[in-house]
């Protein structure tokens, strides 16, 4: 498949109070704030979007993964098609002419496309870099992801059964990753930075905010990034990353145990299973 590389571009988070959501966020990251509609905003900012819709507390009814030109756009499209994947309509007003989105097997959108504008440059550091999700169909979900053309940099396993996998679609240790769980959810997006510096500005920065830390500081296992992690207003968890690791496509996927210190190698751990 012709997806590699492509990064994700944004996603779209809802709420029965997307005003509020907007606000919030606008005010975390100190990124501009747009009306796109009646129900909707953007938040701008460097190297970072985010859609705020009104819906389901917590919800992420689609992100949205940048391609790098439109010939790898349309040569994608059409290898989805001839292994067939169903192409539709693409909900992302961010992303122009030739947009397309396929559905996960938890009904969850995937958008591929070209954005109509350039992100900024102004702002603190944190571009947006990968989406989580925990689900009951981790199986199905991993094979879906595979067969669009992402690749998978580890697994985590309890007893030779899966319990999470990382799946990357440029070098970055995972733009996507989905944890088992016994209902289907959005788990977190994240945030990279340039560095642990960085992570330090940015909890001094929850801190003038009266933010606080959810989980954190610690360090995953796969990945091998630094992070915290705060929760929104509707409970849906925020990451700050740094030092995300770097993995050459044809590195083959490694395997951790189902354990606190796989997801946290310095202290406990948030586990979805």
């Amino acid at each position: 498949m012709n997806l590699w590389p492509a990064r994700l571009h944004h996603l779209r988070r809802d709420s029965p109070q997307p005003e509020r959501l907007a606000k919030f966020y606008g005010e975390l990251l100190g990124d501009r704030v747009e009306r796109l509609g009646e129900d909707a905003w953007l938040l701008a900012g460097r190297h970072r979007r985010l859609v705020i819709g009104r819906g389901t507390a917590g919800a992420v009814p689609y992100f949205a993964l940048q391609m790098q030109d439109a010939t790898q756009l349309r040569e994608y499209a059409r290898e989805l098609e001839q292994i067939g994947v169903r192409c539709e309509a693409s909900p992302a007003p961010l992303f122009g002419a030739g947009a397309f989105a396929v559905k996960d097997p938890d009904g969850r959108r995937i958008v591929f496309g070209l954005p109509e504008e350039t992100c900024g440059e102004n702002g603190l550091p944190a571009r947006l870099q990968h989406f989580v999700c925990a689900t009951s169909r981790l199986p199905e979900m991993v094979k879906f992801y595979g067969d669009l053309g992402m690749i998978e940099s580890d697994r985590v396993l309890e007893n030779d059964s899966l319990a999470a996998c990382f799946l990357r679609s440029d070098p970055e240790h995972h733009s996507f990753a989905a944890f088992r769980a016994p209902e289907s959810r959005p788990d977190h997006h994240c945030y990279e930075t340039n560095g642990w510096l960085d992570i330090r500005d940015w909890g001094d920065r929850m801190g003038r905010l009266g933010i606080a830390l959810w989980w954190g500081p610690g360090r995953h296992g796969p990945g091998n990034n630094l992070f915290f992690m705060i929760e929104d207003p509707d409970g849906h968890k925020v990451e700050f990353s740094a030092e995300l690791e770097l993995m050459p496509k044809e590195r083959p996927c490694r395997t951790w145990p189902h354990e606190q210190r796989t997801l946290n190698l310095w202290g406990s751990a948030w586990m979805r299973s």
